[in-house]
């Protein structure tokens, strides 16, 4: 157990050997942080949250009260292996929250990228990955292996089928349910969320030049407006690429989209 002289840790909190606790770590009353787990600097955990299994956890995080992290998943293959989760820097992660670990099945590994916020009663299945500046809303669930690009936005009280592929900037509005993935600043809406066009309020889309939005509302078109399959759709939005840096988002996407897309 290596704890830095500089953490915080409330005398109500057991912290088992093998765990490693860096500088100005805050842990509030009532936690439990297991052997294996690495809470990096300037991170807070507040009261009464468990952090299980080979969980790292970097810089200047936020983990609100009531939190079970790292936990074993809910697949029924798994057998206890050694997988890991890893979550990144200045994450916010909200109240009652529920990440669990990976499985031998798919990457061994739950990874939570950078600067994202995960509301209150958000649950992260196994093996999902979300990359960095994503938003997660209140009672929001993600099943096992779904992948969320950057930028992407999940709504309150919405639900996402397993092996779900959100593509960056993708937005899915409150009480939806997604079953099918969502490519690059789509808008979803409904139960069997359906497209509703660009989400054009996103980051991403008010930053860049009027031609490069204009090339993605014609990405979109390619997708949704022009009879073609997604095979079709994803030739054409290749040789269109050039040097827009948007077609890297839609590569991203079409290599773990294995659900087809909503329409």
């Amino acid at each position: 157990m290596t704890i830095s002289s500089t953490a915080r840790i409330s005398s109500s909190s057991i912290i088992a050997p093998g765990a490693v606790i860096d500088a100005h770590v805050n842990i509030g009353p009532f936690c439990i942080i297991s052997a294996g787990v690495v809470i990096g600097e300037g991170t807070t955990i507040k009261s009464h949250s468990v952090i299980n299994g080979l969980t790292v956890i970097g810089c200047d995080n936020h983990i609100g009260q009531f939190s079970s992290i790292g936990e074993v998943n809910q697949d029924l293959k798994y057998k206890n292996e050694p997988t890991r989760l890893i979550i990144g820097d200045r994450n916010s992660i909200g109240n009652n929250a529920t990440i669990h670990r990976g499985t031998e099945q798919d990457n061994n590994c739950t990874i939570i990228g950078d600067d994202n916020i995960l509301m209150n009663n958000v649950h992260i299945g196994h093996d999902c990955i979300i990359g960095n500046d994503t938003n997660i809303g209140d009672n929001s669930g993600l099943a096992g292996h779904v992948a969320l690009g950057d930028g992407a936005v999940v709504g309150f009280m919405c639900a996402i089928h397993q092996f779900c592929v959100l593509g960056a900037y993708a937005n899915v509005a409150h009480h939806s349910g997604v079953t099918q993935d969502i490519p690059p600043f789509v808008y979803a809406s409904g139960n069997y969320a359906a497209p509703s066009g660009i989400d054009t309020a996103s980051r991403y889309f008010t930053g860049p030049t009027q031609e490069e939005q204009n090339f993605i509302q014609t990405l979109y078109d390619l997708l949704y407006s022009k009879s073609l399959s997604l095979n079709e759709a994803r030739v054409m939005i290749k040789e269109k690429s050039g040097n827009h840096p948007v077609c890297e988002l839609f590569e991203w996407f079409f290599k773990r989209s294995i659900r087809g897309i909503i329409r």
